[in-house]
């Protein structure tokens, strides 16, 4: 069997930076275990599996079936690696059609271009406040003894996000270097399958940022993953109501780096929007 596949950096207008994906393009499913033997393979983190639907091809076909996985487990929602497939289809593929629409875990999720962008339609998931009592040696773990401000749960994604004190300075952010084993130790209850760390951005400065993050998911086999999606789908439903703002800019902080616009929608839906760089393709042969 030949797989036709592709590493694409997502979230950035440069190569080997934002958020690596592998993509494969499939003509029919495969069994479970060689999804996830791939992406184990692979080791990036995610890898996507697109397939056709209604015998369309990659070309013409406005709808395909999505499918994400970690080096260790198939997860229900993934933005960097769904902008990263939008990219080839539309990129490489010269998919005709405005729109394209993943059948995926999470529902149907759309992608069309503007300009030198695609836009993402994804779902708003609102964290609620948490007790820092409760999870006080968690917190410790990821974040050392950097004031916190506040601290919210997800339970849709199960996140937990950590915003930093407005008097942290960006470094402060950058330079947090929590261990894998130390949070899979304080927390192995299995409510929180990743930690987003924010804070307040300099929207005056240029280019303006809203707000900082980085995303650590040791749980998923993830230590930090480079720009997240779907962490955003907390973030923005956070940072929207803290900001009084619908329309935001946001970077996250990991050294490879990555730029989100983001646009709380009234229907209680949010477009992301990021540029796509496609910096590898080639056959997997099994």
């Amino acid at each position: 069997m030949e797989i036709p596949i592709f590493t694409v950096d997502a979230f950035t207008n440069l190569p080997f930076k934002g958020n690596p994906a592998a993509i494969c393009l499939l003509e029919n499913e495969l069994r479970d275990d060689l999804y996830q033997s791939i992406a184990a393979e692979m080791n990036l983190s995610e890898t996507a599996f697109i397939t056709r639907r209604n015998s369309m091809d990659f070309s013409s076909g406005s709808r395909f079936g999505l499918r994400w996985f970690t080096p260790t487990n198939e997860i229900p929602l993934c933005g960097h690696a769904t902008l990263a497939s939008a990219a080839v289809l539309f990129y490489l593929k010269k998919n005709v059609n405005p729109v394209l629409v993943f059948e995926t875990m999470s529902g149907d999720l759309y992608v069309r271009q503007h300009e030198e962008s695609l836009i993402m339609d994804f779902p708003l998931n609102k964290p609620n406040p948490q007790d820092q009592h409760e999870i006080r040696d968690l917190l410790k773990a990821v974040v050392g003894d950097v004031p916190i401000q506040e601290v919210c749960y997800s339970p849709t994604t199960r996140k937990l996000m950590i915003r930093l004190a407005d008097t942290c300075d960006r470094s402060e952010l950058t330079s947090l270097k929590p261990e894998a084993e130390t949070l899979l130790k304080n927390e192995s209850t299995g409510k929180i399958k990743g930690v987003i760390v924010t804070m307040k951005g300099a929207p005056t400065a240029q280019p303006g940022y809203d707000f900082y993050s980085r995303y650590f998911a040791p749980w998923v086999g993830i230590l930090e993953d480079p720009v997240c999606g779907s962490a955003h789908t907390v973030l923005a439903a956070y940072w929207s109501e803290k900001l009084n703002k619908k329309k935001m800019l946001a970077y996250q902080c990991s050294s490879r780096g990555g730029e989100l616009g983001l646009e709380v929608r009234d229907d209680g839906r949010l477009n992301i929007s990021g540029q796509a760089q496609i910096v590898l393709q080639g056959t997997l042969k099994i």
